[in-house]
């Protein structure tokens, strides 16, 4: 069996999906990029709303089309068009130093913020001036693993199809729905309009989340806003929540990082709402 034709850097397809790697291009083309297994797996499951793979280009070395044929074999049956290519082109397209063989080019697939709030939903994290796209990636997928419905990026916040976060979010991106570009003051509105509670999470809170749990405030529909790493969250975005809430430092650290923060947040969250009468009740005896 004859080796694949592999694809010349010069190729227009290779120069647009490496000008990609440029914020004003994604935004121009509606397109991002996504790299390994994990994601490009998720981007040939995920559907947009014409049916379509959210996958529209593959790029792939010939040992990592032979390693993943699952892979391979999925984004051909959908018709997605494969690319291959060697391990300097892949270096092209790629935005890791040691890309892994499988490059995806894919469309946008964030949600209109409305839908969002028409699904009514329990549990919401908005990142709001989060400049940092591995953030903002671990965010999510925190988000996603904690069974959020939603999560919405405000306008000052980090880009979501930042390669970084794409990276970072090792395939969440896929699974939940996204709203980018909202102005907090109209997540907020809306989110309360929706029926839900808004959390702000900050170190200087002036309320404890472990009260918040012993309280029994905390199972119902709840957003958690989340902030800048470096200087938190600014005095009118706080003053948009219903509570300040901070997470107790039991020993002697000086603080969370913003991921690990918004972790337990959303963690307490989705246990409170998932135990009847709140999220300490199951203890008791």
């Amino acid at each position: 069996m004859h080796s694949p034709e592999l694809i010349s850097a010069r190729s227009p397809r290779v120069v647009a999906a490496r000008r990609l790697a440029k914020r004003n291009f994604r935004s121009k083309d509606r397109r991002f990029i996504a790299e390994g297994p994990q994601a490009v797996r998720e981007a040939v499951e995920h559907r947009g709303d014409d049916g379509r793979p959210t996958l529209i280009e593959l790029f792939a070395t010939v040992e990592a089309a032979e390693r993943y044929t699952d892979i391979v074999g999925a984004a051909r049956a959908a018709g997605v068009r494969i690319h291959y290519a060697d391990d300097t082109v892949l270096a092209e397209v790629s935005q890791t130093v040691t890309p892994q063989g499988l490059v995806g080019v894919c469309g946008f697939l964030d949600s209109p913020f409305e839908d969002i709030l028409a699904a009514r939903p329990r549990l919401v994290a908005v990142l709001a001036h989060v400049r940092d796209p591995g953030n903002a990636g671990t965010v999510l997928r925190c988000a996603d693993a904690a069974g959020a419905d939603a999560v919405v990026l405000t306008d000052a916040s980090v880009d979501l199809y930042n390669p970084k976060s794409v990276r970072a979010s090792v395939g969440s991106l896929f699974h939940l729905p996204v709203a980018v570009g909202v102005p907090v003051e109209q997540a907020v509105s809306g989110l309360k309009g929706a029926g839900v509670r808004i959390l702000a999470a900050d170190g200087a809170g002036e309320d404890d989340l472990d009260d918040e749990l012993d309280a029994g405030t905390m199972s119902g529909p709840t957003a958690w806003i989340f902030g800048n790493e470096a200087w938190g969250l600014p005095e009118e975005t706080r003053a948009l929540a219903d509570a300040v809430v901070r997470v107790p430092i039991h020993g002697k650290a000086e603080s969370l990082n913003l991921a690990t923060a918004a972790a337990v947040c959303l963690y307490a969250s989705a246990r409170a709402q998932r135990t009847p009468g709140g999220c300490r009740a199951t203890t008791a005896r």
